[in-house]
């Protein structure tokens, strides 16, 4: 059975063989807005309620996963004096804990770039399968903010507090294949065939024991990921602080200038 729905014109949604695909489509790449982030906590909210659902597939639409929050958006919004608190509390941060909590695998398909809160929601997925021309950007310090959507627990538990650390504080992209070694993620695949190959492992994982796979994620979210809440959090806390700064002020104005950011 198939059936196809757009939950808004940003996320499109597709039921084929036990998957839901979750595709964001906001273009030219996948930035969220506030619409984007509710029409997805939408769809995965579908995606546990509904028994023909056994594993969830996402991806982003063309050639990118998705650049993150719109910073053009979000500072519209700050400029009505929006808590930076406030925002993660109401948008990714239930978006992290659904994907946590889905009692379902959760499989993300990394069609292009990734960065931002998108690679937290990416890192967040059971399990993660990239295009060879996929790139990991942790992008927050790049307009003086702290890394938040759960990036500061997932990267360091996935590759490491070192390499965590650079890649945060660098901004330097992380590419497919060093993701693949550093279990970042888990399959590369040429970037022609990702959409096939990840459907192939999603309809997998859906015809298996989806119902032991989320005691399993229970598990698991027990075990290594028992303060998820208390990170996301303190991760707002944080980035309230961040966000009021001087610093996150130059590179916003850096990046809309599309300039070097002066933080001297």
């Amino acid at each position: 059975m198939s059936a196809s729905t757009s939950v808004s014109d940003t996320v499109i949604t597709q039921i084929q063989s036990g998957v839901m695909s979750i595709t964001l489509n906001r273009p030219k790449v996948n930035a969220f807005n506030f619409e984007m982030i509710l029409a997805a906590q939408s769809a995965l909210k579908q995606a546990a309620r509904d028994p023909q659902v056994r594993c969830v597939l996402l991806t982003g639409s063309g050639s990118v996963f998705s650049a993150g929050q719109d910073i053009t958006d979000f500072r519209q919004a700050a400029e009505e004096e929006v808590s930076f608190r406030q925002h993660l509390q109401r948008t990714y941060n239930p978006l992290i804990l659904q994907i946590r909590r889905l009692e379902k695998p959760v499989l993300a398909a990394i069609n292009g770039a990734v960065s931002g809160a998108a690679l937290g929601i990416a890192l967040a997925c059971d399990l993660r399968i990239a295009a060879d021309s996929a790139r990991f950007v942790v992008g927050f310090l790049g307009i003086g903010l702290a890394p938040d959507s759960a990036v500061s627990l997932f990267l360091p538990a996935l590759i490491g507090l070192g390499r965590a650390a650079e890649a945060a504080f660098t901004n330097a992209p992380i590419s497919a294949q060093q993701a693949l070694e550093w279990w970042l993620g888990n399959r590369v695949v040429p970037a022609a065939e990702l959409q096939e190959k990840a459907f192939e492992w999603a309809a997998q994982l859906a015809s298996g024991p989806v119902g032991a796979m989320g005691l399993a994620k229970r598990d698991f979210n027990h075990a290594v990921l028992g303060n998820l809440e208390q990170v996301l959090d303190y991760e707002a806390h944080i980035q309230e602080i961040a966000g009021r700064g001087d610093e996150h002020k130059e590179g916003v104005q850096a990046f809309l200038e599309k300039r070097t950011p002066r933080y001297i």
